[in-house]
C-alpha cells in the first residue's frame, strides 16, 4: 500500500468532499485517495487549528509543511488572515490543495517540495502535522530545519501524539527552540516553539 507521503502515479481517483465547520459556517474541501486522512479531517489537525485560533497571530505569513489537501493552511488563511504557503512531497496532495485554494478563495498557494527543498524566504509561522509514518528522522528534519525558514520572532506550531514520541521529540528540539505545550487532548499535544536566542 502506497503511503500518503509518497507518489503513486497508478493510483486511481475517487474524489470526495470533506466539510470543515467553524461556528455556523461550512468550508468544503475536495479530497481523494492517496492523501492523509482522506475521509475526514483528523483530530490532530482540528486540534492544531482550534489552538491556533485561541493563541495564534493574525495576518502573518505562514508555511504549512506536509499540507495534504490543504486544511490547516487554508482554514488559517480564511479565518486568521494568514498569507499561506502550502507544501507537500505528494503531487496529488498539492493538486488537491491548489483546487481547494481556488474553490475556497483564500490568499494561499501550494507547490511540491521535499520538506524545505523548494522553499524560499522566511515565514512568521510554520505549522505542521508531521508524517509520523515517514519515520522519526523525517519528522525531526521537518521540525529542526523549520528554524532555518523562520523570520525573526518566528514560531513553529506542530501536533504530535504522546504515544508517537512527543516527549522524545521535544527533548530533541530543546536546544533549538523554547518549547511550550499549548494544548493536550486525547493523547495529542499541540506544541509551540520559538527560536532560542542562542540558535542560529
Amino acid at each position: 500500500m502506497a503511503q500518503y507521503f509518497t507518489n503513486n502515479d497508478n493510483l486511481k481517483s475517487e474524489f470526495r468532499t470533506i466539510t470543515y465547520k467553524h461556528g455556523d459556517e461550512l468550508t468544503n474541501f475536495t479530497s481523494d485517495l492517496g492523501v492523509f486522512s482522506k475521509d475526514k479531517i483528523d483530530y490532530g489537525s482540528n486540534l492544531l487549528i482550534d489552538t491556533y485560533f485561541k493563541f495564534g497571530r493574525k495576518n502573518v505569513s505562514l508555511l504549512d509543511v506536509g499540507c495534504g489537501y490543504g486544511v490547516i493552511g487554508i482554514i488559517l488563511s480564511k479565518y486568521m488572515g494568514t498569507s499561506s504557503t502550502l507544501i507537500d512531497i505528494n503531487k496529488r496532495a498539492v493538486h488537491l490543495a491548489s483546487i481547494n485554494i481556488k474553490n475556497i478563495g483564500v490568499n494561499a498557494k501550494a507547490f511540491e517540495s521535499n520538506i524545505y527543498e523548494s522553499v524560499e524566504g522566511f515565514f512568521d509561522v510554520i505549522v505542521t502535522n508531521p508524517p509520523i509514518r515517514a519515520g522519526k528522522q523525517t519528522v525531526l528534519t521537518i521540525l529542526l530545519d523549520a528554524e532555518k525558514h523562520l523570520a525573526e520572532n518566528g514560531e513553529l506550531w506542530f501536533v504530535i501524539r504522546k504515544d508517537q514520541g512527543a516527549k522524545s521529540i521535544m527533548d530533541s528540539l530543546k536546544n533549538t527552540y523554547d518549547l511550550e505545550v499549548l494544548e493536550k487532548s486525547k493523547g495529542f499535544f499541540i506544541i509551540f516553539a520559538k527560536k532560542t536566542l542562542t540558535s542560529s
